[in-house]
């Protein structure tokens, strides 16, 4: 994973991908939804959604991690941009041998996805 908000493959991982010539996938760039914005709080999520038990959407992690997602949101109304695409943007900006996986199930958010080539 590499995103805004887990950052551990910069400790030696994309260093050796880099020196093997391998290019490196950051998969759920979005953090699960999260960065988008769309998940302020515990009750944002269906009561079956497999998050509630993950660690970073207990309802503490949420509030603490809430400010980075304003940070998001703030450079993302500068840019003239939504928090997806600021958050892809800066996962395609380390490097032009990143690429990134975003799930999606709606053509509208695919379409959003796509304009975070824009984002500088």
């Amino acid at each position: 994973m590499l995103l805004l908000w887990s950052r551990d493959v910069e400790d030696g991982i994309l260093e050796t991908c880099r020196d093997l010539g391998i290019a490196f996938v950051a998969y759920s760039p979005l953090g699960r939804g999260f960065l988008t914005g769309a998940i302020p709080n515990r009750e944002a999520l269906d009561a079956n959604d497999w998050r509630r038990d993950n660690p970073r959407f207990s309802d503490e992690a949420l509030a603490k991690n809430a400010r980075f997602v304003e940070l998001i949101r703030d450079i993302a109304a500068r840019k003239g941009a939504t928090e997806a695409q600021v958050a892809l943007a800066w996962v395609l900006a380390q490097g032009e041998d990143i690429f990134t996986i975003p799930g999606t199930r709606r053509i509208e958010r695919l379409k959003e996805n796509l304009g975070a080539w824009k984002v500088q």
